[in-house]
C-alpha cells in the first residue's frame, strides 16, 4: 500500500513516502517513553537484517555520513529526542542495509525533499519491521531536516527524506536529525538538476547512490 504526503498548502501534490505496508496502525505514544523500543514484523524485507535492540544503544547526538555518488552528506542524529528512530538507522547502517542503494525520489514543487533508504528503489521497500513515530507535535521541516518517511501513523521502516528547502508539512514525520551545510549543498545541487522528464516528483535526473553509511 502506498501512502501520500500532502504539503499543506499544496494538497494537489502527493509524495509517496513509503509503501509495501499494511493499513496504518492507530496513533500511539512512541515506545521510547517507556525506555524501550518495539520493532514489530511488517512488510517484506528488501534486504535481510536483524531487528535493532529494544534498549536504545545511543544517546546525545550521533554523527553519521551518507557517502553518495554525488558527494558526502554529513548528518547529526538526535538520539535523545528520537532514540528508537536513531537506533534503527544506526543498526541498519551497521548491517550495510543502505549500502549501494538509490535515492529514488525527488520533489521540486510544494515540498522539497530527496527520498532514500529503499534497497529496491521502488518506494515499496523496507527492512521487514516497523516502529512507532517519535513526535511531540512541534515538528517542522526547514532546509537541512532529516525525517522518516511513513505510510501513516507508526509505520516507520527504513525510508527517510532529506529536506533541501523549507517545506510545509504536517507534524506527522519523525524528525531525527539534520544535515550540515556541506551536506545540504550536495542535496541542493542534486535538486537543481530536477526530476526526470521535468516532473515535479520522480527519480532525480542526477542519479544518487548511497555507497555506504558510516556512524561516528
Amino acid at each position: 500500500m502506498r501512502s501520500r504526503l500532502l504539503a499543506a498548502p499544496f494538497a494537489a501534490l502527493a509524495l509517496v513516502l513509503l509503501s509495501a505496508c499494511a493499513p496504518s496502525a492507530p496513533a500511539t505514544d512512541a515506545p521510547a517513553a517507556s525506555g524501550t523500543c518495539e520493532y514489530t514484523s511488517g512488510g517484506t524485507a528488501a534486504r535481510d537484517v536483524d531487528e535493532p535492540p529494544a534498549e536504545p544503544a545511543q544517546s546525545g547526538t550521533v554523527s553519521a555520513t551518507l557517502q553518495t555518488s554525488a558527494g558526502d552528506i554529513p548528518l547529526t542524529l538526535d538520539a535523545d529526542r528520537t532514540p528508537c528512530t536513531v537506533g534503527s538507522f544506526v543498526s541498519l547502517a551497521n548491517q550495510d542495509y543502505f549500502s549501494d542503494t538509490t535515492c529514488h525520489r525527488l520533489t521540486t514543487e510544494g515540498i522539497y525533499v530527496l527520498q532514500c533508504g529503499d534497497p529496491s528503489a521502488t518506494g515499496m521497500g523496507g527492512p521487514g519491521y516497523r516502529f512507532a513515530d517519535e513526535l511531540d507535535g512541534s515538528e517542522t521541516y526547514p532546509a537541512g531536516t532529516v525525517a522518516m518517511a511513513n505510510a501513516g501513523a507508526n509505520t516507520n521502516g527504513s525510508q527517510f527524506f532529506l529536506v533541501y528547502e523549507d517545506s510545509q508539512l504536517p507534524s506527522s514525520y519523525t524528525v531525527f536529525g539534520t544535515m550540515d551545510a556541506d551536506g545540504l549543498a550536495v542535496v541542493q545541487e542534486i535538486a537543481a538538476a530536477g526530476a526526470e522528464g521535468g516532473e515535479p516528483d520522480g527519480p532525480p535526473v542526477t542519479p544518487v547512490t548511497i555507497t555506504s553509511v558510516t556512524i561516528g
